[in-house]
C-alpha cells in the first residue's frame, strides 16, 4: 500500500462512537466480539483485514476492502452478512481508530494491568493510538470489556480518570481530609 496506508490483521468497530481496532491471533474471537456488540447496536466497520489510512489532520481511518465489506466470519457457523441480520445501521464504511484492543490467551503468572492510570500507546502509520491489552479465558466477555474501554476512552479524552480520582479521594481520606466535592460521578 502507499505511504500513509497500511492493512493490518484484526476487526473494526465502532462503539459508542468510538472506532476500536480489535487485535490478536487468528481464533482468539475477535469475529465473535464484533458480533456481539453487533448484537448491542455498535457497528461492524471490517472484519479480519482492516485498511489503514492517514488523514490530514493527524488521524488514522480504518475501512474494509470492499470484497469483504460488511462481512463477518463466525468459525462453526460461517460468512454472515452483517446488514441481511442486523440490518444496515449495524455497518459503517469507515471510522477513526481511536483505541487498539489486543486480545491475547491469558497467562498465568502474567501481570496484567490492574490501575490504569495511563494508556500505553501503539504506532499506527506514525500516529500514537492508546491501547490496552485483554487476556482472554473462558467466561470472561469480551465485548463487555471492548466496551467498557470504549467508555472508559471517552472519559479520558474529556480529562476524567478513573485511577486518578481514586488516588485523589485515597490522599485525601490518608489526611483525614473529606474527598473533594463532586468526585462521586454520575448516579
Amino acid at each position: 500500500m502507499a505511504e500513509g496506508r497500511s492493512q493490518v490483521h484484526g476487526t473494526l468497530v465502532e462503539v459508542h462512537g468510538v472506532g476500536v481496532l480489535i487485535r490478536g491471533p487468528s481464533g482468539i474471537g475477535k469475529s465473535e466480539t464484533a458480533l456481539e456488540l453487533v448484537t448491542r447496536g455498535h457497528r461492524l466497520i471490517a472484519d479480519d483485514v482492516v485498511r489503514l489510512e492517514a488523514t490530514e489532520d493527524g488521524r488514522v481511518r480504518g475501512s474494509s476492502p470492499p470484497l469483504i465489506r460488511h462481512h463477518l466470519e463466525i468459525r462453526g457457523i460461517g460468512i454472515l452478512y452483517v446488514p441481511d441480520l442486523y440490518g444496515p445501521g449495524a455497518v459503517g464504511d469507515d471510522a477513526p481508530v481511536e483505541l487498539v484492543c489486543h486480545m491475547e490467551r491469558w497467562r498465568e503468572g502474567e501481570s496484567y494491568e490492574r490501575i490504569g492510570m495511563t494508556r500505553p500507546t501503539e504506532a499506527l502509520l506514525g500516529r500514537a493510538i492508546p491501547s490496552v491489552l485483554l487476556p482472554v479465558r473462558p467466561a470472561r466477555n469480551m465485548a463487555t470489556l471492548v466496551d467498557a474501554a470504549a467508555r472508559d476512552h471517552r472519559q479520558r479524552e474529556g480529562g476524567v480518570v478513573a485511577a486518578s480520582r481514586l488516588d485523589e479521594r485515597l490522599r485525601h481520606a490518608s489526611h483525614g481530609d473529606a474527598p473533594p466535592a463532586g468526585d462521586e460521578g454520575p448516579r
